[in-house]
């Protein structure tokens, strides 16, 4: 840091530039948040100048820098935004002059409460000055560990500077132990501390239904939800996603709770996205880059793997930016681990040549599996495929039926490859089982992209296995979410039978008329008692297939 004055300094004479290159030799008490000499002083170079002068100061009361503006405000340079790891504020105060009124009376303007927040500032403080060069009543505030009916700060009145004398630094160490204690009340598991933002527009999906759906996703990603904040809205904000405001509110809060992770519940444009990193310094992800993580987690396989890193790069491809400095906090961590080598901050061209490798060697692999589907063909085996919502149980079902050990988890996305099994009970014929990728509700469109090699599985199907958890209460509308993507990939025609799990967990009756109303095979996969209905209607819909096929061809 230089012992330059910022700012305007066009018209200022050599004197007055050096008087204001004086205060940095200036120190308050660090007992202090400021003494009246020192306040004086700044007041009576602020009344000749007839300019605003601002000064930033750190703990132990040495000036940090010198700022001087016009008659109504200062604008602060670039001090960078990010604290120290060990302290929860910035560890600097600013104090700045008001040339409005006679010095009996002073107001804090937005823009300082906006630094104080923005920057995480020890406190903010603005000093009236008197026509005479004095300093006069002054405002103070300082940010709240909670927020006591929506106050983010606490705003305190003083008649002189002097009046403000108490202990600053055991104030600060005692307001920051407050935030850390709060912040620690709220994280129970040790997982990564985040916030969660959803802003709720009248077109939108319903309110619950999204947040119910996001905590899991969290959950799965092994993130701990340390708060909701949620902005009802007409429409998304073309720039923030939220307003200018709620964007103050992130920010502090994430401050309250000690996160640094602040994950959207809808999908940011990359101007979003830069535009909301830029404000909050703050990392920031939407739901798509958290399904992406949870992807590049759960991917084993090298052709999962190939996958979710062809996901990543072309999501990410139109969100690299040379001066985002936002995109470096993206690398590593939720939102940001991936299976490849690749650094989100490669260039464009680097990233295009990576593209292109990759689709050709998923290429390559979905023509391996072809020969694959061939070989199944030419044995004449009915091939069976189960698709569902995630978390709908598919990987229990078929580790149930066909004795297997497949992944199974009550996580989302447990199954990212295609698992095929053979099936057989007693004499009856063989067929082949496989469990297929989850789907979600708006399955992010590169995921489907960089999928559809894995999801031609599905139309090598003679049937597809349908797999609900109606103990789900929005299980319609997650059926209604496969049958969407069931459609993206042209497979509407094919034939389903729709399989209702988990009726365990719910009413006898209730399942009853549900499964009349949709005809539905209700089934628990945990029992497989439960299953020989199941069984008995596959292979009486596949002999019909059969005996039709052979019609056709008479």
């Amino acid at each position: 840091m230089g012992r330059s004055v910022h700012g305007d300094l066009s018209g200022l004479k050599t004197s007055e530039k050096r008087a204001l290159e004086k205060l940095y030799r200036r120190q308050i008490n660090s007992a202090a948040p400021i003494t009246q000499e020192f306040a004086d002083r700044l007041a009576n170079i602020s009344r000749q100048l007839n300019r605003v002068v601002a000064v930033l100061v750190d703990r132990t009361g040495d000036v940090e820098w010198v700022m001087v503006g016009d008659a109504d405000r200062v604008y602060l340079p670039d001090i960078g935004r990010q604290r120290a790891a060990s302290d929860r504020f910035r560890g600097i105060r600013l104090i700045r002059t008001s040339l409005d009124g006679n010095g009996n009376k002073v107001e804090l303007s937005r823009d300082d409460l906006t630094d104080l927040s923005k920057l995480q500032l020890d406190m903010v403080m603005t000093i009236s000055v008197s026509p005479s060069g004095e300093a006069g009543a002054t405002k103070w505030a300082h940010l709240l560990p909670e927020n006591p009916d929506d106050k983010i700060w606490e705003i305190h009145s003083e008649e002189r500077p002097y009046d403000c004398f108490f202990d600053f630094e055991q104030f600060i160490r005692e307001l920051e132990s407050e935030f850390q204690r709060k912040a620690d009340a709220l994280i129970k598991t040790g997982q990564d501390p985040a916030l969660l933002v959803f802003v709720a527009t009248p077109d939108g999906r319903d309110e619950e239904i999204e947040i119910a759906e996001l905590l899991e996703l969290t959950r799965t990603a092994g993130v701990e939800v340390v708060d909701t904040i949620i902005q009802r809205r007409t429409r998304v904000h073309p720039k923030y996603a939220v307003g200018k405001g709620k964007i103050e509110e992130i920010t502090l809060r994430a401050l309250q709770l000690d996160c640094d992770l602040v994950i959207f519940a809808q999908d940011l444009t990359p101007g979003q996205l830069r535009a909301i990193t830029d404000e909050t310094d703050l990392k920031v992800i939407d739901r798509t880059q958290l399904i992406l993580d949870i992807f590049a987690q759960r991917a084993k396989s090298r052709d999962g793997k190939i996958q979710v890193e062809l996901a990543q790069l072309k999501y990410n491809l139109p969100r690299l930016h040379s001066k985002n400095t936002g995109m470096s906090r993206l690398t590593g961590g939720i939102g940001g681990r991936g299976p490849g080598e690749t650094k989100l901050e490669i260039n464009r061209r680097r990233a295009h040549d990576k593209i292109r490798d990759l689709e050709q060697e998923i290429e390559k692999l979905s023509q391996q599996r072809e020969i694959r589907r061939k070989r199944r063909k030419r044995a004449n085996i009915p091939i069976v495929s189960v698709v569902g919502y995630t978390n709908a149980g598919k990987s229990t079902l078929l580790n149930g039926l066909t004795e297997s050990r497949v992944r199974s988890e009550d996580k989302l996305f447990a199954t990212l490859r295609p698992t095929t099994r053979r099936l057989r009970y007693g004499d009856r014929e063989e067929i082949i089982l496989t469990d297929t990728v989850g789907f979600i509700h708006e399955l992010p469109e590169d995921l489907v992209a960089a999928f559809k090699a894995t999801l031609e599985e599905l139309d090598e199907a003679d049937l597809l296995l349908h797999l609900v958890d109606i103990s789900n209460e929005n299980f319609e509308e997650r059926m209604e979410a496969v049958n969407r993507i069931l459609r993206d990939i042209g497979l509407e025609d094919k034939e389903q039978l729709l399989v209702f799990n988990k009726i365990d967990q719910v009413e006898d009756k209730v399942v009853d008329a549900l499964s009349r109303r949709f005809e539905a095979i209700p089934i628990t996969a945990l029992d497989l008692s439960t299953a020989e209905p199941l069984i008995d209607e596959i292979e009486s819909r596949l002999f019909r297939q059969q005996r039709a096929r052979a019609y056709s061809q008479a």
